[in-house]
């Protein structure tokens, strides 16, 4: 990948070993031995690594940069909220209330939120809140849903060992070692878009379901997205049983809409988690919804305990109230549309000039493509596509200077600074990466 002499990666990697397991501070950082990036700069839409090799970048640090590597509007209010108030003090400040207002003058869905570090955080305590509301245990999730890295949601379908042909559901595993069995006790999976599974999981459950916990845009799932029906159903089920429904937007949040992707459907949940987008790469995330279901959050006996020593410090809050203006009183969101669909009609043109039967699936700002006739209703439907195909496209196309995840679950992602990217050379890059994975010469 890229350049065969990367003597820099080379030895960071091998001093990174002899620090932390896989010599990365995050699994998901390792690509390898040969191909694990390090990177010395970031601007922009480009990133450039430690063997000055620069990149077009579609990951984005897998979606917070939403304008774009070191937004001086968003950089400079931080560096004033440090300068003038401070980083961090265990009290609140008029900061917490200023990003709360200004969430809740995008998102209708939101009359009272608390603050996170993470999406992973803002999902637990959406979850436990919905718990502490209802006084019941279980969570209904979709299949190929993603929602954080704490061991009651780190089960999933696992379609990557399952045959299409097989009449059996994927069976449900770990992500891997150190996830108690025990964490699967209330946890009920179900296939996106499929209305008899929801009916029968409530038939069987519903007086224990505290809620459905949904990304109505599946950002680990090449932007799979519900049918409106679907969460229509969602919504009523809910409704009609007592139970929640929690959107997680860690992804979606102030990305695919002003008003995230609820604003798309105009279909609200009790409860949304929202990270990444919300600071432009800054750590900041949070939970809201109905101001009943956030009262359970007290300190009576039988109240939700949420806190947390970094939640709603300064640099998170400043950055996220930068950002959220931003995108609130500028078109940086229409920019950012009209250039993920430009992008998109160039892609087209390269896979049709192939032959290549594709399809494009979630909105502008964090689209997937699936090589295959029809856009994937679920998960399991991704299992049909051409994904070994797209594999090689991918690879070529880091090789040529245009970084993106090389898994077709993974979206590609825009920000308002891809609008200065020459189009024409995208175009070609990409003709010459897809020839390459065809082994045309």
């Amino acid at each position: 990948m890229t350049k065969t002499h990367k003597p820099n990666s080379a030895a960071m990697l091998k001093r990174a070993h002899q620090n932390m397991p896989l010599g990365v501070a995050d699994s998901y950082r390792y690509w390898g031995e040969d191909n694990t990036v390090f990177l010395s700069s970031m601007k922009g839409c480009t990133i450039t690594d430690c063997d000055d090799q620069t990149f077009i970048d579609f990951r984005l640090a897998y979606g917070p940069i939403i304008l774009g590597y070191r937004d001086e509007r968003v950089d400079n209010a931080v560096i004033n909220a440090i300068t003038n108030i401070g980083s961090i003090s265990g009290f609140s400040t008029g900061l917490d209330s200023d990003v709360v207002e200004l969430v809740k003058s995008l998102c209708p869905n939101i009359e009272k939120m608390r603050f996170a570090n993470s999406g992973t955080e803002a999902v637990i305590g959406a979850v436990r809140t919905a718990r502490g509301y209802t006084k019941r245990n279980k969570i209904v999730v979709v299949e190929g849903g993603f929602h954080g890295l704490h061991d009651e949601v780190m089960w999933k379908s696992d379609v990557d060992n399952w045959e299409v042909s097989d009449t059996n559901s994927p069976e449900i595993i770990p992500f891997g070692a150190g996830i108690p069995q025990s964490t699967r006790e209330h946890q009920v999976s179900v296939p996106l878009n499929d209305f008899a599974a929801i009916d029968a999981v409530f038939a069987q459950h519903g007086d224990d379901i505290a809620a459905i916990l949904i990304e109505p845009i599946m950002g680990n799932c090449g932007s799979i997205a519900s049918t409106q029906a679907y969460m229509q159903k969602l919504r009523d089920i809910s409704d009609s049983n007592g139970s929640l429904l929690i959107m997680d937007e860690v992804k979606t949040g102030f990305r695919v809409a002003k008003g995230g992707v609820q604003a798309l459907y105009n279909i609200h949940a009790d409860l949304t988690t929202y990270a990444k987008a919300m600071g432009n790469g800054y750590p900041v995330a949070a939970f809201g919804g109905r101001a009943d279901v956030m009262s359970a959050i007290s300190f009576d006996k039988n109240g939700v305990t949420h806190g947390g020593t970094y939640t709603a410090n300064m640099v998170a809050l400043s950055a996220a109230k930068a950002t959220l203006t931003l995108l609130k009183e500028t078109d940086a969101l229409a920019t950012i549309d009209r250039v993920g669909k430009e992008i998109q009609a160039l892609l087209s043109r390269v896979f049709t000039k192939f032959d290549i039967e594709h399809c494009f699936a979630g909105p502008n700002a964090m689209f997937g493509v699936h090589f295959g006739a029809s856009v994937p209703q679920n998960y399991r439907d991704w299992k049909k596509t051409n994904s070994d195909l797209y594999t090689e496209f991918a690879l070529n196309l880091i090789d040529k200077g245009v970084m993106l995840e090389p898994d077709s679950r993974e979206p590609w992602f825009i920000c308002e600074a891809h609008q200065t990217i020459d189009f024409t050379w995208l175009e070609q890059v990409a003709e010459q990466a897809m020839a390459e994975a065809l082994k045309i010469k």
